[in-house]
């Protein structure tokens, strides 16, 4: 008995055992399978210019490819430039992230202008396709006037320092980059690869990855890492519902007519109060403009030049100047509007054909309203009991000085002051409640002449 219960023991051991090692193979199996599988290249592309809501998407598809474990992200950017406030806070997110970065100016004929520059030399992995461009990174501010010479040094210098920290940690050409600050010089694909401002020049995403492929390059906080992206799955990342919505609304053109619309459909409101859905509409409108123009660099002073505008609008349909108030408000409009954004690059401020196309016709639709409001307003009223005063009847009974009269197709009580006979014709001179002071019609006899 002893031996067999010894013997039980050794097999329940040796079954336990069996059971481990295949609960570790499996766990390790599943570890495997998990790491596979998120071992993706996760890729946005920003064809935009540079904006906080550029900002929000970049830093969130960095969070999303750092929680996956991804081997690398890869941004495809085409843009004209931004500001620099976003510019700033791109950098530091890309500079931050554990996730290696890799930004390809894409496809042929795009480029990476301005803030873009920025964005590029801040890359893990900086890439352009061919017959794309690159730089032309001074600050530029739009201030109304010429810029003190001591602020303008500052701001050039501030923004030179930032490229350089940027260049000087990714191992790139640092007088070179500083030159697309200082003096706006701008690089082809070419130039920029031999000039050691960027890494690579592919013309696909699958040869930038053949490219780069067991090569080191130099990360941020000076660790040398290397990638083999080859076969490797491509996850793209869109931006979100409410992303796009928000992008569309910073065009400062797409602001400024919500603003333009907003306005002008409180304006009718005030002019037919009660009408709710004009009053609806301008709230909506105007409120979606104030938050898209809190995101960009605005003007306040241009706000009040359009609204401004519209008093000159009303002013023309009050004294009628024959056009000379109206057209001093399309032009205020006008300035309004061109001053609305202070952006450094004519992408992100208002057209020109915008602020005509929008500011004539709604000096015309304004000033429109606004005369017929007043018109309205002078004329004789012809509904309600004051509508009565004023016209014709026929007296049905003697008025002596209580009686019947018709008017309207209506039956009414009257008095008068002076007797009417019956069928006498009557003129209305005040309405009493349900009671008509009336008068006789005179009658004028025709004027004869004699020879």
């Amino acid at each position: 008995m002893p031996q067999r219960e010894a013997g039980a023991e050794s097999a329940t051991a040796a079954n336990l055992m069996r059971i481990l090692r295949l609960s570790v193979a499996l766990v390790g199996l599943v570890l495997f399978v998990s790491a596979t599988a998120s071992a993706e290249v996760l890729k946005i592309v920003v064809d935009d210019t540079i904006h906080p809501i550029t900002d929000e998407y970049i830093g969130r598809a960095l969070t999303e490819a750092d929680r996956n474990k991804d081997k690398a992200v890869l941004i495809e950017l085409n843009t004209p430039g931004g500001l620099l406030d976003s510019t700033r806070k791109i950098i530091e997110k890309i500079v931050a992230s554990p996730v290696p970065v890799i930004i390809y100016v894409t496809p042929s004929g795009s480029r990476a202008a301005s803030a873009g520059f920025f964005i590029l030399e801040s890359a893990d992995i900086a890439a352009m396709a061919p017959g794309t461009n690159t730089g032309a990174a001074h600050p530029v501010t739009i201030t109304g006037g010429k810029m003190d010479d001591v602020m303008k040094e500052k701001i050039e210098n501030d923004t030179a320092a930032l490229m350089r920290s940027v260049v000087s940690k990714r191992g790139r050409n640092v007088e070179v980059a500083e030159s697309a600050v200082r003096q706006s010089k701008s690089f082809t694909d070419q130039e920029a690869l031999s000039q050691k401002l960027i890494d690579y020049v592919a013309p696909s995403e699958q040869e930038l990855f053949k490219d780069l492929r067991g090569k080191s390059f130099k990360r941020f906080n000076g660790e040398t890492a290397t990638l083999n992206l080859v076969g490797q799955p491509v996850r793209s990342y869109d931006l979100t519902l409410k992303e796009r919505i928000l992008a569309y609304m910073m065009d400062p053109n797409i602001a400024f007519i919500l603003l333009a619309i907003g306005a002008l459909a409180l304006y009718a409101e005030f002019n037919h109060p009660g009408a709710v859905v004009p009053g609806t509409v301008g709230v909506v409108f105007i409120l979606l403009a104030i938050f898209a123009l809190n995101l960009l660099p605005t003007r306040f002073a241009a706000v009040v030049l359009i609204l401004a505008s519209f008093a000159l609008f009303a002013l023309e349909a009050k004294f009628m100047t024959h056009g000379v108030l109206a057209i001093g408000g399309i032009v205020t409009m006008v300035l309004g509007a061109l001053l609305l954004v202070d952006a450094p690059i004519p992408e992100m401020r208002v057209h020109l054909g915008t602020a005509l196309a929008v500011s004539i016709p709604l000096g015309a639709i304004t000033a429109t309203i606004m005369s017929l409001a007043l018109k309205a307003r002078r004329n004789k009223v012809v509904t309600g009991a004051q509508g009565l005063v004023g016209e014709i009847g026929v007296a049905q009974t003697a008025l002596s000085p209580g009686g019947k009269v018709f008017i309207h197709g209506e039956l009414w009580d009257a008095v008068s002051s002076a007797h009417i006979a019956a069928g006498q014709r009557v003129v209305v001179r005040r309405v009493d409640g349900l009671q008509l002071e009336v008068e006789p019609v005179v009658q004028r006899s025709p004027v004869t002449a004699t020879a």
